[in-house]
């Protein structure tokens, strides 16, 4: 048996803003453990038995971030697929670009388990002898969904009604999926016993799920298969890569997994499975993961309470101060603060739609960015003025590049630098520094061991980070 987690990574969770967002979303989100749920999802995935690669659905912005991010939790265990894609185009698309490459490299045979990158789940031998069960059913031609068993009336999720009339081999026939209910409606579908949450999460033999595919969505099917005609394939010894061509992946229709293909199959069956689960939807749901004081109050980071009861504080950066509330959610973050009352802990997107409207860039960005090559934090933004701290990783390099309207003045904190400045290739070493004149291409490389890190100051008439013309680029972003 071959199996290939196919781990799709494209929500952006904007219930967790401000922590998450568009450049830095939920997926990369670090729970009080240390891991983030990208990495704790790829190390539960590759740990499964017969895994022999891992793939990943992603936007090409986040491929670098999320290389790294497997690295530091040592990847080197499987071969690592990727499909990026140049925006989201929903879940059906996302599968059935997965499921084609797949049986271009492993045959119609294989297995692929399509999971969340966003989820959280804590018993991972359950989750593990539920895989199993999936793979077995699959194998008959099932298409399986993982059927939580419900806790309480839970009314932001959708439901598996499950048919106990026609059991299964450690499954049942799915009756039918219903959307997320009223909370009436929850407490009798927990009741009656046979309605299950939907995971999302989704076990097919390739062959299988492309059949059923081109039965009851044969729109979704072609437009990919010229989408992939039209794209980029890189590979190494344990490394494979397609790119999504942006015209043709443009003319996929915009529709979920659910929609195109599990609501309209008679060949889909459920696992009902008690495993941990949590889609950490909310702050309500990120604050069960860390312990209470004696007042009910969560805290992460440096907190101090004073009659305050039933909180929930992160707050890593600075000391955070309570008195007297209670039933509060306070997010600290460099550049923004959320506080929110519990009851209303799924209304925090509608801030985002608000920066959104606005044109505010928190909601894009955080004040450090993650880039191929390292990272970069605006520490100060003044009229004709900007001050960041770049820190640019061993051996990796920006691109060749020139800006119109802006000069910068680089000076090296830590580590050693190599600058291309004009005509000019120079050597720099901690304290010293050069000016690079707008106009003029300039390039810096980090030749060392350890992290280079290096205070840019610029100044000109428009600082915006579209004010970039690049020559040369080790990852791809040169505009042909």
């Amino acid at each position: 048996m071959e199996l290939i987690p196919v781990i799709l990574s494209g929500g952006v969770g904007s219930r967790l803003w401000p922590v998450s967002r568009e450049a830095h979303p939920k997926p990369f989100m670090y729970l009080p453990d240390g891991q983030n749920l990208i990495q704790k999802t790829f190390l539960r995935a590759s740990r499964l038995e017969g895994v022999v690669e891992v793939l990943t659905v992603t936007n090409r912005e986040l491929l670098f971030k999320t290389e790294d991010e497997y690295r530091a939790v040592d990847c080197a265990a499987h071969p690592l697929g990727y499909i990026l894609e140049p925006f989201g185009r929903n879940t059906a698309a996302a599968v059935a670009a997965a499921a084609l490459q797949l049986l271009e490299t492993h045959g119609p045979d294989a297995y692929m388990l399509v999971l969340a990158a966003d989820h959280l789940i804590l018993d991972e031998a359950a989750f593990a002898a539920t895989v199993n069960k999936a793979v077995a059913l699959a194998s008959q031609g099932w298409l399986v969904t993982f059927g939580i068993q419900p806790k309480y009336p839970e009314t932001g999720f959708g439901y598996i009604e499950a048919d106990r009339s026609s059991p299964l081999d450690g499954g049942l026939k799915v009756a039918r999926f219903v959307e997320k209910p009223d909370l009436e409606t929850a407490q009798g579908y927990v009741s009656a016993g046979n309605y299950f949450w939907n995971s999302g999460m989704f076990c097919f033999r390739v062959g299988s799920v492309l059949e059923e595919l081109r039965l009851h969505a044969p729109d979704v099917v072609d437009a990919v298969v010229k989408t992939l005609e039209a794209s980029r394939l890189s590979s190494a010894q344990s490394y494979r890569c397609m790119a999504l061509d942006t015209s043709t992946f443009a003319q996929v229709p915009d529709i979920s997994i659910d929609y195109a293909l599990m609501e309209r199959s008679s060949k889909v069956a459920t696992i009902p499975c008690d495993i941990g689960w949590s889609d950490i939807g909310s702050w309500n749901a990120v604050s069960d993961l860390t312990a209470e004081d004696g007042n009910g109050n969560r805290f992460e980071g440096e907190v101090l309470s004073h009659g305050a009861r039933n909180n929930y504080v992160n707050s890593e950066d600075r000391l955070t101060a309570l008195v007297g509330v209670e039933d509060l959610i306070v997010i600290d973050t460099p550049d923004a603060v959320l506080i929110a009352h519990k009851d209303h802990a799924q209304d925090v997107k509608h801030i985002v739609k608000q920066l959104k409207a606005s044109g505010h860039t928190a909601h894009l960005l955080h004040r450090t960015v993650h880039r191929p090559w390292g990272t970069y934090t605006t520490l100060e933004n003044g009229e004709r003025f900007k001050i960041k701290r770049i820190v640019v990783k061993p051996q990796a390099s920006l691109s060749l590049q020139m800006h119109h309207h802006r000069s910068e003045h680089w000076i090296v904190v830590s580590g050693m630098a190599v600058v291309v400045n004009d005509q000019q290739e120079l050597m720099l070493n901690t304290n010293e520094s050069t000016f690079i004149r707008a106009g003029h291409k300039h390039r810096l490389r980090n030749p060392g061991v350890i992290d280079l890190v290096l205070i840019e100051v610029q100044s000109g008439d428009y600082l915006g980070e579209d004010d970039i013309v690049r020559f040369e680029d080790n990852y791809g972003r040169v505009d042909k």
